[in-house]
């Protein structure tokens, strides 16, 4: 079964989803991924990736994505916050983690976590990670 992969990131930290998701570009090909809106798109045309996207964010992309992880379509979220930018959709925000705890879903929200997640998810398929351009 392939992983089902939620990948968010705001505004300031779109290049750093990016810059992310080409280090695991192979194995993210291999995943089925969902997205909110921008972040999709732009997952979709630079790296080529097959992504279900969701609205914007602020849009309720954050709330579609959370309605997949309740009702079991979502084994991990990636979700690369700006915490020093106010987000006018904090409470969906609040609300989507809060459901990844009740659930007891992988939630990244930094870099940092977002390696250590991806490389598990990786390791347990049997996957090697393939730097671009290695």
């Amino acid at each position: 079964m392939k992983p089902r992969i939620a990948l968010i990131a705001h505004d300031k930290k779109k290049d750093d989803m990016i810059t992310l998701a080409a280090e695991y570009l192979d194995f993210l090909r291999n995943c089925q991924l969902s997205a909110t809106g921008t972040t999709g798109g732009r997952l979709a045309n630079e790296l080529g990736l097959t992504v279900d996207r969701k609205h914007s964010g602020p849009f309720g992309g954050d709330l579609q994505i959370g309605a997949q992880l309740v009702n079991g379509q979502i084994d991990a979220v990636i979700f690369l916050r700006d915490p020093m930018t106010p987000q006018p959709h904090e409470p969906d925000i609040n609300a989507l983690v809060r459901a990844c705890d009740v659930h007891n879903i992988a939630c990244a929200t930094n870099l940092a976590s977002a390696h250590l997640v991806l490389s598990q998810l990786m390791a347990a398929g049997g996957h090697e990670k393939t730097k671009k351009g290695a």
